[in-house]
């Protein structure tokens, strides 16, 4: 296999933005770091503190399409979050701080029959992933490009809210990565699993309408509805864009 890292995202705050990175300094056990630190609880959610729990407690993109057409962009230093959507004034905020003015700023993008955004959590101790352990979610550009013409159109790397994306893999290939171990730069990652897919995958991260049906595809494409893998840090290191991947294991 030759394979490189072709582009590195981050999500803050679960399910709302995505950021690109050049480079990560990952550390075994953890998530990406400042990947889902934060997560936007709904009126209905039965969190009571920081500590993981699953995504139905969240507001997210499976339900709420226009969230994927927000972007990102984290200060390190101070903490601080600037949100861009296209129907709404830039914001830049502290999300432990400035709870209330995020939440005025989001709420029109809520449906109606949607349980509201009540306030945001930050975990104290795992990250906020889909997964129920620590993971690092990894993607292909090749499976994407499948995926694309399967679909009928192209379809951006934003829909599937991957970490790692690599380059150089056959379509599909990365199914065959679980068990295994990847090296990436300076880091080592384990594939644990397949990953899943939902209705976040449908909305265009332009717009954030509904407009690709990406489940049917994957169906009556593949016999699935899996996109991407679970990886878990074994060993810490910094990976770049253009890093080599190489199977150890």
């Amino acid at each position: 296999m030759t394979a490189t890292l072709a582009a590195i995202w981050r999500h803050p705050i679960k399910a709302h933005g995505s950021e690109a990175l050049t480079e990560a300094a990952l550390v075994s056990g953890e998530a990406l770091p400042w990947d889902r630190v934060w997560a936007v609880a709904h009126e209905a959610a039965k969190v009571t503190d920081g500590s993981w729990v699953p995504c139905a407690n969240f507001s997210r993109g499976a339900k709420a399409p226009q969230l994927m057409a927000i972007t990102a962009r984290l200060n390190d230093a101070t903490g601080q979050i600037t949100l861009t959507h296209p129907a709404r004034p830039d914001l830049t905020f502290d999300p432990d701080r400035d709870s209330q003015e995020f939440l005025e700023w989001v709420a029109p993008l809520m449906p109606a029959d949607r349980a509201a955004s009540v306030r945001i959590v930050r975990a104290t101790g795992q990250a906020m992933t889909d997964s129920r352990f620590p993971s690092i979610s990894i993607t292909s550009l090749a499976s994407l490009e499948a995926l694309s013409e399967r679909v009928g159109t192209p379809l951006a790397q934003t829909r599937f809210r991957g970490n790692l994306w690599l380059a150089g893999l056959a379509p599909w290939q990365e199914f065959d990565l679980v068990g295994r171990t990847l090296e990436i730069g300076g880091a080592r990652v384990d594939i644990r699993e397949r990953i899943g897919r939902c209705l976040a995958t449908t909305a265009n991260p332009t717009t954030g309408e509904r407009d690709a049906d990406t489940l049917a595809a994957l169906k009556s494409g593949w016999g699935h509805t899996d996109f991407g893998v679970y990886g878990v840090v074994t060993r810490g290191g910094t990976v770049r864009l253009n890093d080599p991947v190489r199977i150890l294991s």
